[in-house]
């Protein structure tokens, strides 16, 4: 079984869509996502996932489930110079500046996390994703997967960054903060974690690809910085346009 963890298009958050940008990165998605052999799509109900799958769906003619609990995870969390921002935006500089909340169990007492109740969030979210899992043949035990139903499915979801990179955690068990400050997914960006089966009973998920934009380099689109908030040597213009 593989599955595809889409991020959105180009957001226009203000108006529960995507940008014009975005409708042309989730055109040159769909055409890559043609080539795949897509056999379910699941999407987040927020219109930004919404408005990016339905050029996939329509491109290969599949219906799309809509499923609540791939919707960004709601926490917002008030940043020392940076404003109001996800909650799973903290800054490297000040989550690093003490090693006990790279553990997998200690990010959560970095208090700004507590203070948005992300262990309780992301608890469900991996309760959801276990059952989801199972739900298509994979239960989860500790950290591998017990086979019920052996599937080669190729499934595509279309959702967030933030949910996004916090169930790649869950998956490939990596601490969330770690994942939260160490990567980034970008718009209509592509991960794809393969359940890997070396014997017939179990399986464990591999990434064999994060954040993929091949897409965008195939269209000759630039890649959208949402979600990048500091000077980056390849940055140039305005950071503060790239906050959401």
């Amino acid at each position: 079984m593989r599955l595809y963890i889409i991020r959105h298009a180009d957001p226009d958050y203000d108006n529960n869509t995507i940008t014009e940008k975005g409708h042309r990165e989730a055109e040159a998605l769909a055409k890559r996502l043609a080539t795949e052999g897509i056999d379910r799509i699941y999407c987040s109900p927020m219109g930004r996932a919404l408005h990016t799958m339905r050029y996939t769906a329509e491109r290969i003619g599949r219906e799309a489930t809509i499923i609540d609990w791939i919707q960004e995870i709601a926490a917002t969390v008030e940043y020392p110079g940076e404003g109001t921002l996800g909650a799973w935006d903290a800054p490297g500089e000040m989550v690093y500046a003490r090693p006990l909340h790279l553990d997998e169990e200690g990010w959560a007492d970095f208090p700004h996390l507590a203070q948005a109740d992300m262990k309780r969030k992301l608890s469900k979210l991996r309760a959801d994703s276990d059952a989801f899992l199972a739900s298509l043949g994979y239960r989860r035990e500790g950290g591998r997967y017990a086979v019920e139903r052996p599937s080669s499915e190729r499934i595509a979801l279309f959702c967030h960054g933030g949910f996004g990179l916090s169930w790649l955690s869950h998956l490939l068990h990596i601490p969330p903060i770690v994942m939260w400050t160490g990567f980034w997914l970008p718009p209509s960006s592509v991960s794809t974690i393969s359940f890997e089966r070396r014997s017939p009973q179990w399986a464990t998920p591999r990434c064999i690809g994060l954040g993929d934009v091949s897409h965008l380099y195939a269209a000759g689109l630039p890649i959208q910085r949402r979600g990048i908030y500091g000077d980056h040597d390849w940055e140039r213009g305005d950071v503060a346009a790239n906050r959401r």
